[in-house]
């Protein structure tokens, strides 16, 4: 029996590894069926949401079969940290990567030929490698766990090649189970990971994409840095949380506006020293209340629990890309914010990034499809979580959660509003042989005397002032709507407008055009109060929290370890609720295993006793 497991049965029963190493009473969701079907020798292809617990999946199997199990990881950034958490629970675990030196990589191989690891941690390069298919060889494999396993499919957004070879885990070694997990998948790419990592015939387990803590809001780009300082005042003032930017420009110039307005913020991009990098993301780890500004370089893998909100400066690619990253946020169950900023210059960008792309037709097809999906997200008229559970072929109710539903929006007839703008877009294109950007067509609509539209003789044109009902905002407004349906068209350096094969049935009919009304101006609306809010705290047991939380922090810096690896804010919470009176009541709460019990319960009594 292994070591963390000493004082069970001989055969203990799955739940009860989970209860003495990790402190759960129970297994979550389809968590018992796949436990069930890889430690029994099964294979099990595994769609969980980010928070919903894949990784216990492998983890507790691993305990339960004879061997090491080999997780297959792309974030060699994060082993450590990964590893650490492990330990901390008392499993054996460790990882080989390019950071170890000479003769820690050979600590590592003697531990796995003497059977003194219950986990080992490779990225798939180094599996590929020779010299590690010959140790695996010399040791004794439970299974093997291929995590972000989304990375080998071409339909996913973090495609690596390396990924690919991972079919040969069945050739090599064939009576090893595998399980593959990742926590987003459409059925285009569920099916392409199951056939290139040839596990056709494994067990899918599908759960829910539902992330019912997130509060998801979309808003109308207006000085976005500033609306984003809105948000974090108002709302998450001293929380930790993640900023996404498209360019790396973007993310230094928005971490050193926050810095500049009292936030602590880093940068992150794959341009910044390796060095930076990972010093930045170790502080955002391992510290309490960062902000980390950053390209979609940085999160993937990213275990940190009290990420309480996730920003958008710019529109991501995919729906996938965006679930992916917005559930980095909440991953402890609290309330969390997901929050983007989106306007028609992210319309326009995106567009033209595909018209743009070195790729054939086909993949361009792939990027338009992508991106069409995330628009219609953006620019729903009803409730947001429905239309992006359904990107995942998962039905829902009005969740009550998000922007649309507790602020329903009005729609509106624009099919006139987009035949003035398609009417001077043709005149334009058939009478002059010219195109223009939005400002100018914006400004041909409202009638306006320009040096550019006086110098084309625009003014002369049978559209010219036809639109004054709307304001320029509302007419940026109508065309980035009509970007984000196809029925106008964008290219060039300088974002030309034209029409689409559509726009004539705008122009003549038979097709109508709906519209959402934009708000007026953006106004960030307080924190939804949602079944998962935690009610606050207070006397005796809001101060045993806050020392909880002191002690945790203390403890942390002490072993190297992030904060979240010691214990969650959920189970330090439950701990100052109930306020243990013995270390038997202790080990009652979620959370605390053999191992944390044993480690820290000392500590944990003296501030209980000390609150009382």
């Amino acid at each position: 029996m292994k070591p963390v497991l000493e004082g069970l049965p001989a055969n203990p029963a799955p739940v009860d590894v989970l209860q003495r190493v990790w402190g759960y009473r129970e297994f979550r969701g389809n968590q018992a069926a796949i436990v069930e079907t890889v430690a029994g020798g099964g294979d099990a292809l595994v769609l969980m949401p980010t928070g919903g617990g894949k990784s216990l999946c492998y983890q507790v199997p691993a305990l339960l079969r004879p061997g090491t199990a080999v997780v297959v990881s792309p974030l060699i950034a994060l082993m450590q940290d990964q590893v650490d958490a492990l330990r901390a629970v008392g499993v054996r675990a460790a990882f080989l990567n390019s950071t170890l030196t000479s003769a820690e990589q050979r600590q590592v191989g003697d531990d796995f030929r003497g059977g003194e690891l219950d986990l080992l941690y490779l990225a798939p390069e180094r599996l590929g490698a020779p010299s590690t298919g010959e140790l695996l060889d010399s040791g004794t494999i439970a299974l093997f766990a291929i995590d972000e396993a989304h990375c080998v499919s071409q339909w996913g957004h973090d495609f690596r090649p390396d990924y690919l070879q991972l079919s040969q885990l069945h050739q090599r070694w064939p009576q090893v189970p595998r399980i593959a997990l990742t926590a987003t998948a459409t059925e285009a790419t569920r099916a392409e990971i199951a056939q290139r990592l040839d596990l056709t015939d494994a067990r899918h387990f599908v759960s829910s994409f539902d992330r019912p803590n997130i509060n998801y809001r979309i808003v109308a780009k207006d000085s976005p840095r500033s609306q984003l300082l809105s948000l974090l005042r108002t709302e998450h003032a001293g929380d930790a949380g993640i900023v996404y930017c498209l360019s790396r420009s973007s993310v230094e110039q928005t971490a050193e506006f926050l810095v500049g307005q009292g936030i602590p913020a880093l940068a992150y991009h794959a341009g910044l020293d390796p060095a930076v990098r990972a010093a930045h993301q170790a502080r955002f780890l391992r510290e309490d209340g960062i902000v980390m500004v950053a390209t979609i370089a940085f999160g993937m893998g990213i275990d940190k629990p009290d990420v309480r909100f996730v920003a958008h400066l710019d529109l991501p690619k995919s729906v996938e890309g965006y679930y992916q990253e917005t559930g980095r946020a909440g991953r402890d169950g609290l309330p969390s914010t997901a929050w983007m900023a989106y306007g028609l210059a992210d319309v326009v960008q995106q567009r033209k990034m595909i018209s743009s792309s070195d790729g054939d037709a086909a993949h361009r097809r792939r990027l338009s499809h992508h991106l069409d999906a995330m628009l219609a997200l953006c620019e729903t008229l009803t409730c947001r979580r429905v239309q992006l559970l359904a990107y995942f072929g998962e039905q829902a109710s009005p969740c009550g959660n998000c922007d649309t539903c507790l602020t329903p929006v009005e729609g509106w007839d624009g099919t006139v509003a987009a035949q003035k703008v398609l009417s001077t877009i043709y005149r334009l294109d058939t009478e002059r042989r010219q195109r223009f950007g939005t400002g100018h067509i914006v400004d041909i609509l409202l009638g306006r005397t320009t040096p550019r539209t006086t110098r084309f003789g625009h003014d002369t044109l049978s559209t010219w002032g036809i639109g004054t009902e709307l304001s320029e905002r509302q007419w940026r407004g109508v065309i980035r709507q009509m970007l984000a349906q196809g029925l106008i068209s964008v290219s060039g350096d300088h974002g030309t407008l034209g029409p689409t094969d559509t726009s004539k049935d705008v122009l003549f009919g038979p097709l109508t055009v709906t519209l959402r009304h934009d708000p007026e101006r953006t106004r960030v609306a307080g924190r939804a109060r949602t079944k998962a809010q935690p009610v606050e705290l207070t006397g005796a047991a809001g101060a045993l929290f806050e020392q909880l939380r002191v002690w945790r922090a203390a403890t942390a810096k002490e072993l190297g370890v992030p904060a979240y690896v010691i214990f969650h804010d959920a189970t330090l919470r439950a701990i100052a609720e109930l306020a243990p009176a013995s270390l038997s009541d202790l080990g009652t709460v979620s959370g605390v295993g053999a191992a944390k019990l044993d480690r820290y319960g000392a500590d944990i009594m003296a501030l209980v006793s000390s609150q009382q």
